[in-house]
């Protein structure tokens, strides 16, 4: 067995850096892919909700538009009434 000298030890050295080098990026690279797909199947998730929150909060405004209006027409028929009523009891004729 020959001894090992110099260059052969900085071959060794560059090698083992040069496979580590590579094994990171081959991790990182890897690693984020599966991030990236992991976020962008949350984005479609969460639009997909809020889009579906989206329609009841719109459903939920039409109903409420529509009580608010049956509220005014009561209002302002009783508002006709108690005007109708004060006139009978003050003995005031319609205009």
């Amino acid at each position: 067995m020959q001894p090992v000298n110099d260059p052969q030890i900085w071959t060794l050295i560059g090698v083992f850096a040069a496979v580590m080098l590579g094994g990171m990026t081959l991790t990182t690279t890897l690693l984020m892919r599966t991030i990236t797909a992991s976020i962008g199947g949350l984005r479609g998730e969460m639009n997909g909700r809020f889009d579906g929150l989206r329609g009841e909060m719109n459903g939920l405004r039409g109903e409420m538009n529509a009580r608010f209006d049956a509220v005014e027409t009561k209002i302002e028929h009783l508002d006709r009434d108690v005007a109708a009523l004060t006139r009978k009891v003050w003995g005031e004729t319609e205009r």
